[in-house]
């Protein structure tokens, strides 16, 4: 759970449901906290108990695995020195008594790759049907199965998106700006709420038509604001210049809603934030899960607004 709110996308910076891509600065391409350790400690337990859910790969994708790695090992120990150092075929991270083997013969260069950052890493193929998921890991999936996504391509990766299924313009844009990556990194951000702080939180598709057609509530009776998490996703894009693949990374954030309150700027966040909830139509209220508990949401936000 991080301890201050690094990205807050819901101050009006980012809109919901829009693509909102950003040129990204190469040298801010991975973030890395004080949180670090507790990203990589929850992947090995994922690793350990559930690897057939949070790690896929397509059988011809190893030397692109092993481009995102190269990609990787070569700019972390230049980027933070202060937690990477590459000692022959090994990444240390003295800090956390951590040794990554580079080379192991039986370990996907993607999920060794995987071990290194706080982020998941999506690898997106082209074909005859557009770019599809041909690999990935994803240890902290935000409201998506990996197994379900594992082999389609974007259009219907979106498919349960309010305005983003096959045949709307935003799908069509999306698959154009993926042809056109280029050179040029680039970022989004997406904001969703949630009981709790797991990162691993996983939905299928019946549990999202399911959870849509009940609409239950996500949090008890008790105070919401002690029980709401803001889940934070920040995205990257960047095209792999040997393989011509795209590498998606997603970093998670967790922050109690609690702290929001006692950010300086609460009343400015919060208010933007509650007009971005009263905002959402039904679907999108369904696809985020938050049909039952937008109106206690919007009145906790509106009441951090109005305080002193």
């Amino acid at each position: 759970m991080n301890e201050t709110l690094t990205h807050t996308p819901y101050d009006g910076s980012s809109q919901p449901f829009t693509i909102g891509l950003k040129p990204l600065d190469p040298h801010e391409w991975i973030e890395i906290d004080g949180d670090l350790e507790n990203y990589l400690a929850e992947k090995d337990r994922l690793y350990g108990t559930l690897p057939e859910k949070v790690f896929v790969a397509e059988a011809d994708t190893g030397e692109a695995q092993r481009e995102i790695l190269d990609a990787l090992v070569a700019y972390l120990p230049e980027r933070f020195p202060e937690t990477y150092r590459r000692i022959g075929d090994a990444i240390e991270i003295p800090a956390l008594g951590r040794r990554i083997v580079l080379n192991a013969a039986e370990t996907p260069p993607l999920r060794t790759a995987s071990l290194l950052v706080p982020e998941d890493l999506i690898l997106m193929r082209k074909g005859d049907n557009g770019w599809r998921l041909a690999a990935g890991s994803l240890c902290f999936p935000s409201s998506w199965s990996l197994t379900e996504k594992f082999g389609k391509p974007l259009h219907e990766i979106h498919e349960p998106v309010p305005g983003f299924g096959p045949g709307t313009r935003p799908a069509e844009l999306i698959e154009r700006m993926f042809d056109r990556l280029q050179g040029q990194a680039v970022e989004r951000f997406n904001w969703s709420l949630q009981a709790g702080d797991a990162l691993y939180h996983p939905i299928s598709q019946r549990q999202r038509i399911d959870r849509a057609t009940m609409q239950p509530s996500k949090f008890s009776e008790d105070e919401i604001a002690a029980q709401a998490f803001i889940r934070v996703e920040r995205q990257t894009l960047r095209k792999l210049p040997k393989s011509q693949d795209i590498l998606f990374t997603i970093r998670i954030y967790l922050n109690p809603l609690s702290m929001l309150g006692k950010h300086p700027e609460r009343a400015t966040l919060a208010a933007s934030f509650a007009g971005q909830l009263a905002g959402l139509e039904q679907a999108q209220l369904d696809y985020k899960g938050l049909s039952a508990d937008r109106d206690r949401l919007v009145a906790v936000l509106s009441q951090m607004a109005g305080a002193s």
